[in-house]
């Protein structure tokens, strides 16, 4: 899977790598305009600040990589779709990466370890999931000792003629992860009618699994200040629904009681409906009891006969509302700058940092998401996972 003769992520760039004390952060970067496509584990200590950063000394990974871990443990796991195996890289006293071990997850019958770096949950030093929406399953793993310990079968998530998929955005509350679920048609466009929630208990290995009709594609989640999570269709449930029409379910908010394990039947919300009208999709975490809401702004890009909905979620026309979770009010944040439907929150020393895709898959550029979006480091391709090593 691994070009292994990259093994240094920072040593002949310059400036990505500067201080010798301070943090350093691991950005995963998937080059999808290359044949084959490759992706690059970068090492550097610019994440907080503007810079442009360079893949010529970056590890290069065969297919779409994510490098997922333990923060500010000296190590990243890098996983690829082309293979079930993950491969340990430990952080040198020189800044670079140096391969420590490998873990195949093959025996269970998984084939790609793609997807989000929240499919990968890490529970301790010895105790990590994978959550695998192809075999509908999570894998229990020791990333210490480097080995496949268990599994978690997940069946009743099975819908026939659907694919499933895990959210890219897992909430880890009161000894549980709590894993959102969508589906959508195995053909055409379209997205099932159902909302998931996996909860999985870290002391017992657990699961508990809750559904909801009401809604669907429901991959993001934020908590309230009640303790309730709050879960809400993404853009490409929001998309799916502009160019469809009523023949997919309007995107919505949910809420899901983690300690009884449940949806609560009584609450349901449109997001249009929050928003004052129009598309709205995703929910991305804020400040305590806040979230944002992202809504289309068709006067910055117009939605054309054809378009695919993937095409309008990747795309930049998505404005920033913020929204209340106790009062449900949202106010459109006009200080952010419009950016692409999808949004990955990813944690650095001081800043909560929030990706920017740019046009054709070309580039990522990371931002603040305290400081109305101000801008921090761009990498070539799209970058999926962030971990901070040091």
């Amino acid at each position: 899977m691994l070009a292994l003769a990259l093994v240094t992520g920072c040593g002949g760039s310059e400036g990505q790598n500067g201080d010798e004390n301070g943090p350093l952060y691991a950005i995963t970067t998937q080059v999808l305009i290359a044949d084959p496509v490759d992706s690059y584990v970068i090492v550097t200590d610019q994440a907080e600040q503007t810079a442009s950063l360079s893949l010529d000394n970056a590890v290069r990974v065969s297919g779409r990589a994510l490098g997922v871990g333990i923060p500010k443990s000296g190590a990243v796991y890098v996983v690829s779709d082309e293979s079930a195996t993950v491969t340990r890289y430990t952080l040198t006293n020189a800044g670079g990466l140096e391969p420590t071990g490998t873990v195949s997850f093959d025996s269970l019958g998984v084939t790609s370890l793609g997807e989000y770096q929240a499919n990968f949950q890490f529970v301790s030093e010895t105790k990590a999931y994978f959550f695998d929406g192809a075999t509908a399953q999570v894998v229990v793993w020791n990333p210490k000792e480097m080995k496949v310990t268990g599994h978690i079968a997940l069946d009743a998530l099975m819908i026939p003629d659907t694919v499933m998929a895990f959210s890219g955005a897992a909430i880890r509350r009161d000894g549980q992860v709590l894993m959102p679920v969508g589906w959508r048609p195995v053909s055409g466009v379209g997205i099932t009618p159902k909302a998931g929630v996996v909860s999985i208990d870290t002391e017992t290995d657990e699961p508990t699994i809750a559904t909801d009709d009401r809604c669907g594609y429901t991959h993001d989640a934020a908590v309230g200040l009640d303790g309730k999570v709050y879960l809400a269709t993404e853009a490409y449930g929001a998309a799916v629904r502009r160019v469809v029409g009523e023949e997919a379910p309007a995107p919505c908010l949910l809420r899901f009681d983690p300690e009884t394990r449940t949806f609560d039947p009584a609450f349901y919300r449109t997001l249009e409906e929050l928003v004052g009208g129009g598309t709205a999709g995703t929910l991305v975490p804020g400040p305590e009891g806040t979230a944002y809401v992202r809504v289309l702004d068709e006067t910055i890009a117009p939605v054309l006969e054809g378009t695919h909905p993937r095409t309008i979620a990747s795309g930049t026309g998505w404005q920033w509302w913020e929204l209340e979770l106790d009062t449900l009010t949202a106010t459109q944040k006009a200080s952010f700058p419009a950016t692409s439907g999808s949004v990955f929150l990813f944690e650095s020393q001081n800043q909560t940092l929030y990706t920017e895709f740019g046009e054709g898959a070309a580039s990522t550029t990371l931002r603040v998401l305290e400081d109305n979006g101000k801008p921090t480091v761009t990498t070539e391709g799209l970058s999926f996972s962030f971990l901070q090593l040091r």
